[in-house]
């Protein structure tokens, strides 16, 4: 067995599912129990637990975790003193970063946070939202919500503080939003003291490197084709390409290969348009992770 060990926390919850599919695509397996708290990864020189999101920064502070994956917004709320290694932008449904936002009914007289004055305020970032509203000097009652804090306006609070990805749920309770508080990402973050640890940085450095990658691969797919060289130059014009298109003679000289990386959104109405230059023999292929 190996000697080094790494204490990583993983996200459980809302983010557990897309962190899985991502950790899966850098190159590490992982898997759960249903009741557990202990997941297996591939990697003898990782122990991995399972915490909240909301938990994350304040044992990784402690050093109970020598890193683990969180959002920026409870690293902030915590007030945790940790060294955030990367910024990986996904989140539950997307690979967009969440907004927390002041948000009221639809019929609510408040038009701006200077309304909130004297007001009640349900949310689950309670000293974020204090320290907001102090800063811009609002007194408003800001309690702390256990949950389903969409259905407590207007009856149990004048106006919420809540994340929001698309903004659907909100619409969906009769609720607009009145202002963004903060944008907020995932972030891996690591003990100070664990950072400074020779092996402990190069495998967080490592992780964060793989993660970086499986993201970046995320909405992107490769694309090869063949085409004669007489029409290379007429399809290099409408390739879009990470960098440049790789170019690779075929048995046949007058034939070429292509292949490239492109943006997903890209293929529906780029093949067609290849198809028209002269190309043939068209791939398209999914990517795990790039690495610039």
């Amino acid at each position: 067995m190996t000697e080094n060990k790494l204490k990583l926390g993983l996200p459980k919850g809302s983010l557990q599912e897309s962190t899985f599919h991502l950790f899966n695509k850098a190159g590490f397996r992982v898997s759960v129990a249903s009741r557990s708290y202990y997941p297996d990864l591939n990697d003898p020189e990782i122990d991995a637990l399972l915490i909240r999101a909301q938990e994350m920064s304040r044992y990784v502070e402690d050093g109970v975790l020598d890193c683990g994956l969180t959002g920026k917004d409870w690293v902030l709320e915590n007030g945790s003193k940790v060294v955030t290694v990367a910024e990986l932008v996904y989140a539950k449904q997307n690979m967009r970063p969440v907004k927390w936002v002041l948000a009221v009914p639809n019929d609510s007289p408040i038009k701006s946070v200077k309304d909130l004055q004297g007001k009640r305020v349900a949310t689950e970032l309670v000293k974020f939202t204090q320290k907001y509203l102090k800063d811009r000097g609002i007194t408003a009652d800001v309690e702390f919500s256990w949950g389903a804090t969409e259905v407590k306006p207007p009856k149990l609070a004048d106006a919420i503080v809540e994340v929001t990805e698309t903004g659907s749920s909100l619409k969906a309770n009769n609720l607009r939003i009145v202002e963004t508080l903060m944008e907020s990402s995932t972030q891996l973050i690591a003990n100070k003291d664990a950072y400074r640890d020779p092996w402990k940085k190069q495998k967080i450095d490592e992780i964060a490197m793989l993660l970086k990658g499986a993201i970046m691969a995320e909405e992107k797919v490769g694309l090869k084709l063949n085409i004669a060289k007489k029409n290379l130059s007429g399809l290099l014009k409408t390739l879009p390409a990470l960098r440049n298109p790789t170019i690779s003679q075929l048995t046949d000289p007058d034939w070429v290969a292509v292949e490239t990386i492109i943006d997903e959104k890209l293929v529906r109405t780029l093949i067609p348009t290849l198809k028209k230059a002269g190309a043939e023999g068209i791939i398209e292929y999914p990517l795990n992770k790039i690495i610039p």
